[in-house]
């Protein structure tokens, strides 16, 4: 019997804090998953934030961002409030679990730095990413009408930690 060996080009993901090199490969993504994606000046703005993340596969031909999260923390009388507003996995790369490790590398960095509250907005038709937020303690807390240019509604997702 032959067993084919686990495929040895890609190692477990990494995930760290985001570099300079790395932002036209975290624009390129972002410009392939969204409608209406961030500016590339968006990301150079972020890039300082411990809450801007990407994961990092090892691959045979080298390190490939895989994808990306952008958070940070607003101070607010004493209850600082995360906010993640931008989260994608290069579409080849989906179906692994990057999103949801991505997610929890960011809470963790926010919640560290004294989050209380996690807010974000969610396109209304994007069944995945709710449930993804869902399944880390987001509630559905508030909809704005036509919050997208293309007119599509947000929903206003929170997390309060424990």
């Amino acid at each position: 019997m032959t067993t084919t060996p686990p495929d040895e080009r890609e190692a477990d993901p990494t995930v760290r804090q985001v570099e300079r090199a790395d932002l036209l490969d975290v624009y390129r993504i972002e410009q392939s998953v969204f409608p209406q994606p961030w500016p590339f000046e968006a990301f150079e703005r972020f890039c300082d934030e411990p809450g801007f993340l990407v994961a990092e596969l090892r691959t045979a031909d080298g390190p490939t961002i895989a994808g990306y999260v952008v958070a940070d923390l607003t101070p607010n009388f004493g209850r600082d409030i995360g906010h993640v507003k931008d989260l994608a996995v290069r579409e080849e790369c989906r179906g692994r679990g990057l999103g949801r490790l991505l997610l929890r590398h960011a809470l963790a960095s926010l919640e560290a730095r004294g989050a209380t509250v996690t807010r974000l907005e969610v396109r209304a038709s994007n069944d995945g990413a709710i449930a993804l937020y869902r399944d880390h303690g987001f509630q559905h807390r508030r909809t704005v009408p036509r919050y997208y240019a293309d007119g599509e509604n947000a929903l206003v997702m929170v997390r309060e930690r424990g």
